[in-house]
């Protein structure tokens, strides 16, 4: 009986000496996603980042390693608005129930702000088009904002015991944000009506932000490489159309946008897009940072 009662209380002081441990399992499916969980989550969340800025969101290889990280998973967070729909649908199929569409460990940034270029009438001869609408949704600050209450909400709910940590982290993030945005609004005045060429329909959600006017884009259609035929239509098109810059993502085959800077005498300018998009774009507040200097050096 002594015996026992030892080990009790040896197991009791081992409890009490051991350091609190990440509960909740997350896997983002980009980059931006994974950040936000971490900014949220802290030493709560143990985060997986299933993309890289690298790698084109639409097409990614729904590899063993990320249906093992799903298989264990009890949270997802992905884009949504069918910018996984090539691939998720695969690993979902063999993933924990926990993240399966419909239950509080699934969720989906899309659906929580107001999306753009919804089409009137769905035809897939038009490329890579997506009913819900443009889901890029991350190249907006306000976006951010939006997600993140309701991110951190639905982290309270599937993680109640560390409810009020989701709630002091929010509310600290909520203000550093709020106050990082305040300062870009400040600086991204000379940025309004200026026209821009697009490799592809990436930021959209950036151009309703800073009043950007889109004149073309490289792709004769979302996610058709652009050909020599459409990028010299383009360039006439805009002989007329006095526009500063060509804006790629850190996945766009540079090629096009070299070809086509070459001959409109423009800068082919690449923005991060994403966390890690540039070496400079290490973390959402520096993705911001980085996007809105380089728009500005490049509009002079």
């Amino acid at each position: 009986m002594k015996t026992m009662i030892k080990f009790a209380i040896l197991a009791s002081l081992l409890t009490l000496t051991q350091p609190v441990l990440a509960t909740l399992r997350a896997v983002a499916c980009e980059p931006e996603w994974g950040a936000l969980l971490q900014e949220l989550g802290g030493d709560d969340v143990s985060v997986y980042t299933a993309t890289s800025a690298l790698q084109d969101p639409h097409r990614i290889e729904p590899r063993p390693s990320l249906i093992a990280r799903l298989r264990n998973a009890d949270f997802l967070i992905c884009s949504g608005a069918e910018l996984e729909i090539g691939w998720l649908p695969v690993l979902l199929q063999q993933a924990s129930g926990r993240v399966q569409p419909g239950v509080p460990g699934y969720f989906e940034a899309a659906s929580v702000v107001r999306l753009l270029e919804i089409p009137a009438r769905l035809d897939r001869a038009q490329g890579d088009v997506h009913a819900a609408g443009n889901p890029h949704i991350q190249t907006d600050p306000r976006n951010i904002a939006q997600v993140a209450e309701a991110l951190a909400q639905r982290l309270e709910a599937v993680d109640q015991a560390h409810a009020a940590n989701y709630q002091a982290r929010y509310a600290d993030f909520a203000k550093r944000w709020q106050a990082a945005t305040q300062r870009w609004q400040a600086q991204v005045g000379p940025l309004k009506g200026i026209r821009v060429v697009v490799h592809h329909k990436y930021f959209t959600y950036l151009e309703d932000w800073l009043g950007l006017q889109e004149v073309g884009q490289l792709e004769p259609k979302p996610g058709i490489p652009p050909t020599i035929g459409h990028m010299t239509e383009l360039l006439a098109s805009i002989k007329q159309v006095p526009t500063k810059m060509i804006l790629r993502s850190a996945y766009d085959d540079p090629r096009g946008d070299e070809w086509f800077s070459e001959r409109a005498h423009i800068p082919a300018v690449l923005l991060p897009g994403t966390v890690d998009g540039t070496p400079e774009a290490k973390d959402l507040f520096s993705l911001f940072d980085v996007t809105v200097q380089t728009l500005l050096k490049n509009a002079k």
